[in-house]
C-alpha cells in the first residue's frame, strides 16, 4: 500500500503490525449509561492499554478526557453514530459527530454503526456512505460496526445474513468491519471467505461462553480480531482480560508486563 494518511492511521490500529486487531468499545456510556465513573474513566483506559488494547472507541467528547500519553501506546477510534436504550427506536442510529471533528482530536480511525434490517436501514446507509467520502477526502480509516438487527431479522447470527452485511460495508468503502460471530460458527469461515475486508467479530454482549474460548473460537475461523467492550469494562479486572485477549489475538505470552511496543508496519 502506498504511504498516505489513511495508510499510516491503519498501521496504528494494529500495535504490533500482524494485521490484526484488539478494540475495546467505550461509547455504550450514550446508548446504556456511564461504563466507569468519571475519577475512574482514566484508570480505566490506562488499564485497556496496559493490557495490551490496539484501540478504545469512544465518542467525541469523551476522547477529549483521554491522556494523550496513554494514546500512544492504544489508537484512538471516535464513533460517530448514536442512539438510546430509551428511543423510540433502539436500532435507528443517526451521525452525532463528523470525520473532521475526528481528526482535530488526532483520531486513529472512526467508526460507525448500520442495523441492517432496521425500520431507519435506508438514512444508516446513507450516512455510511457519506462518512466514507469523508474518510477518502481526510485519509482516515473507516471501520463500520454493521448488524443483521431488526423487525426483518429473524436469525441475526444466520451466516447468509452476516456474510450480506460485511459485503455492504466493503462496497460502501469501509477498511475494517465489524460484526457477529455467525452460528453455528464453524460457518463463520464462509463469512470470512466471502469479504474482501478484515472482519472483527463483537465479543462483548454474551455471557453464556468462556472469553477466551470465544477469542480461540474466533481467530481459527480466520477472523481479523474481536471488539469487546461489556465483558472488558465490568470486569474485575479489564486489564487482565485485555491481556488474555491480546495473548489470542497477537499470539503474546500472558504475562503481568504491559505489551512491548514495536515498530509498525503496513496492516493492509
Amino acid at each position: 500500500m502506498p504511504l498516505t494518511g489513511k495508510s499510516v492511521r491503519l498501521a496504528r490500529l494494529s500495535r504490533p503490525g500482524d494485521g490484526r486487531f484488539l478494540f475495546v468499545p467505550l461509547d455504550h456510556s450514550v446508548s446504556d449509561g456511564p461504563v466507569a465513573t468519571a475519577a475512574d474513566f482514566g484508570g480505566l483506559v490506562r488499564s485497556i492499554a496496559d493490557g495490551g488494547a490496539d484501540g478504545v472507541v469512544v465518542h467525541k467528547g469523551r476522547a477529549r478526557m483521554i491522556s494523550p500519553a496513554l494514546l500512544t501506546r492504544c489508537s484512538l477510534v471516535v464513533h460517530l453514530s448514536a442512539s438510546t436504550a430509551h428511543g423510540p427506536d433502539v436500532n435507528a442510529k443517526v451521525l452525532v459527530g463528523d470525520v473532521e471533528e475526528a481528526v482535530r482530536l488526532g483520531a486513529d480511525a472512526v467508526s460507525v454503526h448500520v442495523n441492517i434490517g432496521s425500520d431507519t436501514e435506508p438514512e444508516q446507509l446513507a450516512d455510511l456512505g457519506t462518512v466514507a467520502a469523508a474518510c477518502d477526502r481526510f485519509g482516515m480509516p473507516l471501520m463500520a460496526m454493521i448488524y443483521p438487527r431488526g423487525p426483518r431479522v429473524a436469525d441475526p447470527t444466520d451466516p447468509t445474513l452476516v456474510a450480506h452485511v460485511v459485503n455492504i460495508a466493503a462496497d460502501l468503502g469501509v477498511d475494517i468491519v465489524k460484526t457477529v460471530l455467525a452460528a453455528p460458527p464453524a460457518r463463520m469461515a464462509e463469512v470470512i471467505a466471502s469479504s474482501p475486508l478484515p472482519v472483527v467479530v463483537a465479543g462483548g454482549g454474551s455471557t453464556d461462553r468462556n472469553l477466551y474460548e470465544f477469542a480461540v473460537t474466533a481467530m481459527d475461523l480466520g477472523c481479523a480480531g474481536l471488539a469487546v467492550g461489556r465483558r472488558v469494562f465490568t470486569s474485575p479486572s479489564p486489564e487482565k482480560a485485555v491481556r488474555e485477549l491480546a495473548s489470542v489475538i497477537h499470539h503474546r505470552e500472558l504475562t503481568s508486563e504491559p505489551a512491548p511496543q514495536t515498530e509498525m508496519a503496513g496492516v493492509l
